[in-house]
């Protein structure tokens, strides 16, 4: 699962059971700006709670390391506090409380963070309940990692990789991939966690590090019903699948292997409440979400996610 979920030992007398419900992430930069990257590092740890339908969270501690490579000390201390001010930024939009943390050195700089939330039992959701005839909800399209590698090559022209990348795309296509990831890996998903009790949701991740097939096969195998998730469409980010096999199908996007960070959730939910849940969580982030697959019977010693040959490729 994507939280740890521990009964409280000690119970309120008469009280409903009650858990806590905890998370544990944190990364290195992906991006220019240290206050989106703090921004970033807030918005994926939160993403594993949402993933569990918690969306009341009360309270978050920082893991963040200033990094020793920067050895000017004043700009180091700039980059550092900009981190700080991002993640407290997204934290307060989420109305999550900041309580504390670990600060250390590093020879990167790190920023991250521990969610935890006391929830009863009506209040969280197992992500083991999807059943044959739901289908597959994304809320934020995939490509980030290609995205913002493209603009890694734009900060050094005298490479080889952004002379190639220009054979399919220029350079405002360029920025405008990279300003689409980050908008998507700073965007919450707190709507979506919210929609999710109210749609009747049986099962969610986050997709992250391991791609969206890494993501739904993890979450395929752990449903309690013999079921298989078959993915027919990916959204993505525009051009970021033609700059991928440009250079060898190097992060195997359309494989679904690429990685997302703070990328969106995969909800597994009944389909006649799909496209409500799609259009109402569109109202509220004035960003699309997409019925990406479907949940069916497995005819599989173990659950199974796959990706059809023939998928449909939708362009953001």
């Amino acid at each position: 699962m994507d939280c740890s979920v521990m009964p409280i030992k000690t119970q309120s007398p008469g009280g409903s059971n009650l858990f806590m419900i905890s998370t544990t992430d944190y990364f290195y930069p992906s991006v220019d700006d240290p206050f989106v990257q703090g921004q970033i590092g807030a918005c994926n740890v939160l993403s594993d709670m949402y993933a569990m339908g918690v969306y009341n969270i009360d309270s978050v501690l920082m893991i963040l390391a200033s990094s020793l490579e920067i050895q000017d000390i004043k700009i180091r201390d700039i980059v550092t506090r900009r981190m700080i001010e991002g993640f407290s930024d997204l934290c307060k939009r989420a109305s999550v409380e900041v309580t504390g943390g670990q600060t250390v050195f590093n020879p990167w700089p790190i920023i991250g963070g521990t969610a935890m939330s006391c929830c009863a039992a009506n209040e969280f959701i197992m992500p083991v309940h999807a059943v044959p005839g739901d289908v597959l909800i994304l809320t934020k399209p995939l490509g980030t990692q290609v995205a913002v590698n493209v603009n890694v090559w734009l900060q050094c022209p005298e490479r080889p990789n952004w002379a190639k990348a220009q054979e399919i795309m220029n350079l405002e296509q360029a920025y405008s991939a990279y300003d689409k990831a980050v908008e998507s890996m700073t965007r919450l998903n707190l709507n979506a966690a919210k929609l999710m009790h109210k749609y009747g949701a049986h099962a969610a991740t986050d997709v992250t590090g391991f791609g969206i097939i890494g993501h739904s096969r993890n979450l395929a195998k752990n449903q309690k019903a013999k079921v298989d998730f078959v993915i027919h469409t990916l959204p993505i980010i525009d051009l970021m699948d033609k700059i991928d096999a440009l250079f060898g199908s190097n992060w195997k996007l359309l494989g679904g292997f690429s990685a997302e960070t703070s990328g969106g959730l995969l909800i597994a939910l009944p389909e006649d409440k799909a496209k409500n849940f799609c259009q109402e969580l569109e109202e509220l982030d004035h960003q699309p979400a997409w019925i990406i697959g479907k949940v069916v019977e497995s005819q599989n010693e173990e659950n199974q996610s796959t990706i059809l040959e023939n998928k449909t490729i939708i362009y953001i």
